[in-house]
C-alpha cells in the first residue's frame, strides 16, 4: 500500500508545474552574524526569544512560554555542567602540583642519602664554590 501511495506521489509530482528543492537552505546572514559575535539566526536567542510577547495592562509579566521555560532549564543545565567541568579541571591542576612537588621531595630526599665528601675533597668542594 505505502509501495503504491509513493509512486502515486512521484508521479503527481513529475507532472505538476512546481519545483521542489530538497536542499537545506541556508539562513539569510548567518555569516554575518557569526562574525560579529551573534547567533546562527535571530531565533536562537536574544530580546526576540527571551523576552515575553505581551504583559498585562497593569504591568505584570506574563507568564512564562513552555519554550523560554525549556530554554532556561538548558541553560541551568549547561551552567551546571560547565563549574562540574571547571573544578574537575582545578582538582587536576592541583593534583599535578602535588604530584610534582612530591617527585621534588623524593629527589631531593636521594641526593641526601648519596655519600658526602670528606678530608680533602670537602674542602677543595668549599674552595671551589
Amino acid at each position: 500500500m505505502a509501495a503504491i501511495v509513493r509512486t502515486l506521489r512521484c508521479s503527481v509530482l513529475k507532472q505538476s508545474s512546481r519545483q521542489f528543492s530538497t536542499t537545506c537552505g541556508v539562513q539569510a546572514g548567518e555569516k554575518w552574524r557569526k562574525e560579529h559575535g551573534l547567533a546562527r539566526s535571530g531565533t536562537e536567542y536574544g530580546p526576540l526569544t527571551d523576552l515575553p510577547d505581551w504583559s498585562f495592562a497593569d504591568g505584570r509579566p506574563a507568564p512564562p512560554m513552555k519554550g523560554q521555560l525549556r530554554r532556561k532549564q538548558e541553560r541551568e543545565a549547561l551552567a551546571r555542567r560547565i563549574v562540574m567541568l571547571n573544578s574537575e579541571v582545578d582538582r587536576g591542576i592541583e593534583r599535578w602540583s602535588q604530584k610534582q612537588e612530591e617527585t621534588k621531595r623524593i629527589e631531593e630526599h636521594k641526593k641526601s642519602l648519596l655519600l658526602k665528601p670528606k678530608g680533602k675533597l670537602l674542602v677543595k668542594k668549599l674552595s671551589q664554590s
